[in-house]
């Protein structure tokens, strides 16, 4: 197993948002951002941040009231710069649950690639939705991967707690052998 992982291609994409956020109050680096570094240090993985062309409001209820009419509308905003998916053998995906979903952007970033035959796995901050079934979400827009057991983190958690949250990654990792 350990030669396999050395021989794997693994990119960490995240959408990550600071600002006024849910429990944590105005943050300078997203809850998201934080796990995926801590993914990236773990597993050697590349990292790519999602960003929207237009960022979402600082305010956190206003945040909530674009990301819900994106959602009801299936938008699929612009983000800044791309990476290349099809270089890469694992793709762990994070985002922040936003209404039972990933945000828009991370399917405008998704419905850019080719998944055939790539390991997907999702990684998500909340404040007690957990993955509120992103996972079979993501195995529809990721056509031809294979997705396995995601990690759900509260945010407070990744922001407050860090100590505890990478210990949560490394045992997650461990898990599905990476």
């Amino acid at each position: 197993m350990e030669q396999r992982m050395e021989t794997k291609k693994m990119l960490v994409a995240f959408f990550s948002r600071a600002g006024e956020n849910y429990a944590v109050g105005h943050i300078e680096k997203g809850n998201t951002h934080i796990v995926a570094e801590m993914i990236a240090a773990e597993t050697g993985g590349d990292l790519f941040r999602i960003e929207p062309q237009t960022p979402y409001p600082d305010d956190y209820t206003e945040c909530t009231e674009v990301a819900k009419r994106e959602l009801s509308a299936k938008a699929r905003p612009a983000v800044q710069g791309d990476i290349a998916v099809e270089e890469y053998d694992t793709v762990f995906i994070g985002y922040p649950n936003w209404w039972g979903d990933a945000p828009m952007p991370v399917y405008t970033f998704i419905e850019k690639h080719e998944w055939q035959g790539k390991t997907v796995i999702p990684f998500c901050t909340h404040e007690g939705s957990g993955l509120s079934g992103t996972e079979s979400k993501l195995k529809a827009a990721c056509k031809g991967s294979t997705v396995l057991k995601g990690l759900a983190m509260r945010g407070a958690t990744a922001q407050n707690a860090q100590a505890q949250a990478r210990e949560s990654v490394k045992n997650w990792l461990s898990r599905l052998n990476y």
